[in-house]
């Protein structure tokens, strides 16, 4: 089990950050590491693939929200691309899904960003 995560820049003052593997106890703090790096940064609009993801644990979506809370104090937001069926429904489940903007591409979770 890990996860590999790759940050990259988009346009405008966003950034992309591609998730691959499972997201749990034991990988959550590289993603928490990852995002905390781009908020330190000022970066505050990020875009979270989550396409490639095939598990994700209630740790990994505490770092999911904590990583939405640190960017809205500086105005920012956090949208997720997620296409997985079974990722979506632990959104759905959990009422995640009225605070993340989730999308099924990239492209629209950029814009909806800018």
């Amino acid at each position: 089990m890990d996860i590999k995560v790759n940050v990259r820049e988009a346009k405008g003052d966003c950034s992309v950050v591609d998730l691959s593997g499972e997201i749990d106890v034991y990988t959550s703090p590289k993603l928490k590491d990852a995002v905390s790096n781009l908020i330190d940064r000022g970066v505050y609009n990020l875009v979270i693939n989550l396409e490639k993801v095939r598990y994700i644990d209630s740790t990994g979506l505490g770092v999911l929200i904590g990583g939405l809370k640190r960017v809205r104090e500086h105005g920012g937001s956090v949208n997720l691309v997620c296409t997985n069926p079974q990722i979506k429904k632990i959104f759905d489940i959990t009422g995640l899904v009225m605070i993340f903007g989730i999308f099924d591409s990239e492209d629209a979770a950029l814009k909806a960003l800018v």
